[in-house]
């Protein structure tokens, strides 16, 4: 630019001293074209560097986090704010069994299998990778973006998973003595929690990663951890239940279970298992809903005999029954059953409020 205004000034200065006439529109309109397209180069690469960045960024942060750092043109930097969200965790049944009967190489290309089917359905559905913890995933749904149905979402999520993951047995089985007959059962236990957390970067001046925190973010990981003890693959707090039912209406199809108190915590909590769509549930699976919710009544009623009975029968029509090829360890009649048992032999007294105490993590 200085150039070009320079050699104007000159050409008008001769002209007025000598009446030469410079020819001035060419090499101007030249000089400026060159410098135009040289621009246009440079936005151009910089989209391209920039595009790169994203993509490189993307591959350990969650897409909608890098987008979200580099829309906004400031620095990363450490802090937090809280958010309504709904956490999710996942977590492989007897995932150390796995390590025992595959070479480090075969079990890794298994859990990027695994991982990646898992991870784009959360995606899909707009919840943000937050981490993995071994075989674990760790999501978000609700921040950065902020979704109002969230805990809808992360439950049509959850359901789509575990649907995914049974294709990807009936896969691993198809492909006959590539994987141990341990992987052709793989299961996966899920746990859902919606309320107020902590959103943001945390970890050093150095490195921090973007996450969540709080008591309901802690709640969540108990869902994930105490499906075990009650006999479910995924289980979710009452709060996401009713914040799911609120946006998605009667799509999904829930159980109640019981009402507890988790490692860590002295609230009780009444928690439900998320069974699927409803137009995708079978009728012997509503008749075992329908019979399990009467047990429930006599249960909390302190009718011992009354309750057995009714979980029995509800037993005998409950989708996962035990099985050790199946790698199926119980379903929630039969444990019910068992705690019914206890419970005659244990009286809780006549102040009982259908609390139960959970005394490990699962």
């Amino acid at each position: 630019m200085l150039v070009l205004v320079g050699f104007g000034i000159v050409g008008f200065y001769i002209f007025r001293i000598s009446h030469l006439l410079l020819p001035l529109s060419a090499p101007m309109s030249s000089a400026f074209m060159t410098g135009f397209i040289a621009t246009i180069i440079q936005l151009v690469d910089e989209e391209k560097q920039k595009g790169r960045i994203k993509g490189m960024f993307s591959a350990y942060l969650a897409p909608t986090v890098v987008n979200s750092l580099i829309d906004s043109g400031k620095e990363p930097e450490l802090g937090g704010h809280e958010e309504i969200i709904t956490a999710y965790f996942s977590d492989i049944q007897s995932f150390s069994t796995f390590s025992e009967k595959m070479t480090p190489a075969r079990l890794v290309e298994l859990m990027n299998e695994y991982l990646t089917s898992c991870t784009d359905i959360v995606q899909e559905e707009g919840g943000t990778l937050d981490k993995y913890i071994g075989d674990a995933v760790v999501a978000i749904f609700g921040a950065p973006i902020a979704l109002p149905d969230h805990a809808y979402r992360a439950c049509v999520a959850s359901i789509r998973v575990q649907k995914e993951i049974q294709k990807l047995r009936d896969k691993w089985k198809s492909e006959g003595e590539k994987w141990p007959p341990v992987v052709h059962n793989l299961r996966a236990r899920l746990g859902l929690n919606s309320g107020a957390a902590i959103i943001g970067n945390m970890g050093s001046r150095t490195r921090f990663s973007y996450t969540m925190m709080g008591d309901n973010v802690n709640l969540a990981a108990r869902m994930e951890s105490g499906a075990k003890l009650l006999g479910v693959y995924t289980m979710v707090t009452d709060t996401t239940r009713a914040d799911c039912e609120k946006h998605g209406g009667d799509r999904i199809v829930f159980r109640f279970l019981d009402k507890i108190v988790v490692k860590g915590r002295s609230l009780p909590v009444p928690v439900h298992e998320v069974l699927g769509f409803r137009d995708e549930i079978s009728a012997q699976t509503l008749e075992c809903l329908a019979l399990h919710a009467k047990a429930v009544e006599r249960y909390l009623a302190q009718d011992w005999d009354g309750a057995i009975k009714a979980f029995e029968e509800s037993a005998k029509l409950e989708p996962n029954q035990p099985s050790k090829k199946l790698a199926i360890e119980s379903n929630p009649s039969l444990i019910m059953v068992e705690r019914c048992h206890y419970m005659k032999e244990h009286p809780p007294g006549a102040n009982w409020d259908g609390v139960f105490v959970m005394k490990e993590k699962g």
